[in-house]
């Protein structure tokens, strides 16, 4: 009975930390919560080949919550660019549908190097990205649009994310404003989260902890979705109160410990 309180606990905390963060900087809190249920099922005995399936589901399904409540609270501040929404809508979810089969058709080992890798690359952004890099100085469209939609979906599944970690540095690359390019990042989560997890939910997983539905774990996915419900709206106000360069740069070294500490576990 301990050991439950104390993972709940954990749990609330991680949802509100995660909350916090997806709301500011627009980096999708699945970041966090993808290592955290890993480290914290794993301690529970849990650590199966599909683990890592387990924890990229319900860290998809707390992002339907989390991302409709960020984004109502950016529209109140006229901050979401809902053109780009719903332009980018199709391919998005499409590469969301692509990355539930790759997903379920790997195992958590392959799945730990893969979300290793691609943090290092995004705190390695985080850190060392400029406000002034740019792609172009407009959205893309035809093709490429549709091709930056469709990796966005795509990668954000092997993330366990919302989208906001790929959909920021996407926007701000083509001339979008940082605090637009985070709240209609926000909207991409939605757009990622709903048909994985309706996919992720027909998805068989082995040694499952207790009250898995397919792969979606539904007693943390309550238990942070109850926390992120109130935090999520202050993450998204303070997004347009302060400077967060240098929150960035510390949260990018915590993800690049966390992610060599996955990449380790995942090959030795």
């Amino acid at each position: 009975m301990t050991e439950l309180i104390l993972s709940a606990l954990t749990l609330a905390v991680v949802g509100a930390v995660a909350g916090v963060l997806a709301g500011m900087l627009g980096i999708g809190g699945g970041i966090v919560l993808v290592p955290a249920f890993f480290y914290l099922f794993t301690a529970a005995g849990y650590g199966s080949a599909d683990l890592m399936q387990i924890c990229l589901a319900t860290s998809l399904a707390t992002i339907i919550v989390t991302s409709a409540r960020s984004v109502m609270a950016h529209h109140r501040k006229g901050a979401v660019d809902w053109p780009i929404l719903r332009d980018w809508a199709p391919g998005i979810a499409i590469g969301a549908g692509v990355g539930v089969l790759t997903v379920a058709g790997l195992r958590s080992e392959s799945l730990q190097v893969i979300f290793a890798c691609l943090v290092i690359v995004i705190a390695l952004y985080m850190t060392f990205g400029r406000s002034t890099w740019r792609l172009a100085e407009t959205m893309p469209q035809g093709p490429v649009k549709y091709g930056f939609a469709a990796m966005t979906g795509f990668f954000s599944v092997l993330l366990g994310i919302g989208g906001g970690s790929i959909g920021v540095p996407l926007m701000t690359l083509h001339g979008r404003p940082i605090h637009r390019a985070v709240a209609t990042a926000a909207g991409f989560g939605g757009l990622i989260a709903v048909p994985s997890a309706l996919l992720f939910l027909l998805t068989p997983t082995e040694n499952a902890p207790p009250g898995t539905i397919g792969a979606i774990n539904i007693p943390a996915f309550l238990i942070v979705i109850a926390v992120t419900l109130m935090t999520a709206p202050v993450g998204a106000a303070l997004a347009h109160r302060l400077d967060p360069t240098r929150l960035k740069r510390i949260f990018a070294l915590f993800l690049m410990v966390v992610a060599l500490n996955m990449l380790q576990k995942s090959l030795f």
